[in-house]
């Protein structure tokens, strides 16, 4: 990448933003044990993190109990509702650094499996939405990560071009979708992937914190803004 390519950053949410472990793990299991399924651990919880509902469900339960694979999603959608937004803390170096991002000139976003309505909500509690110009969620797209087409969204309502733009994740899928949109990805180890994951992919850097990224970027463009990270 040279100097000044980079016009935009894209951010996951979940373990790249945000740690929703808590609120995972409690809307899953609240949701298997409903539907007549035995509850999972926390660690296979958090591993799907990230990944569709529907996709979530299958990984745990299992293609053979796939017909009740809605009734899932309808209570776990259902608990959400009640306590993710609680039970999901901001990352602490979070604000900084997407306060400096945005006084360097860049356009930040967001893409996630999420619902939109409930990053929304979470930001603004935490007094940080207004940095974002875009929030894409689950509700946004007929096909979820790995498959690019909020991420697309993403940029063309960022004004800017797959070249011209960073996404920022925590997993695989992060840096799967970045791949099938050719555009520049950076991991951050946020989350429960190893670092050792993304040696199949092109990544930037690998950052061991979010903190990092502004330093980072200041690679790429003469912002006098952005300081060493």
């Amino acid at each position: 990448m040279k100097t000044t390519d980079v016009q935009a950053a894209i951010f996951d949410f979940d373990y790249t933003l945000a740690d929703s472990s808590r609120g995972a793990v409690e809307c899953i299991n609240f949701a298997l044990k409903e539907t007549g399924l035995a509850e999972v651990s926390a660690e296979a919880a958090c591993r799907t993190i990230g990944l569709s509902l529907k996709d979530t469900f299958l990984t745990l339960a299992g293609e053979r109990e796939a017909q009740r694979c809605d009734e899932f999603v309808r209570l776990f959608v259902q608990r959400a509702d009640e306590v993710m937004a609680n039970l999901t803390v901001l990352y602490e170096s979070v604000p900084a650094t997407v306060e400096a991002l945005r006084q360097s000139g860049l356009r930040l976003g967001i893409v996630s499996t999420k619902f939109r309505y409930r990053i929304k909500e979470i930001l603004e509690r935490e007094t940080v939405l207004q940095f974002f110009q875009v929030v894409i969620g689950g509700e946004d797209v007929e096909q979820h990560k790995p498959d690019p087409q909020g991420l697309f969204k993403a940029i063309e309502r960022l004004q800017c071009s797959p070249a011209s733009t960073v996404y920022v994740g925590d997993s695989v899928a992060d840096a799967e979708v970045a791949k099938r949109a050719a555009v520049p990805f950076i991991a951050v180890l946020s989350g429960v992937t190893a670092r050792e994951r993304f040696d199949d992919y092109e990544a930037i850097e690998v950052l061991e914190n979010l903190a990092q990224l502004p330093g980072l970027l200041r690679r790429f463009r003469h912002v006098p803004g952005l300081a060493n990270g």
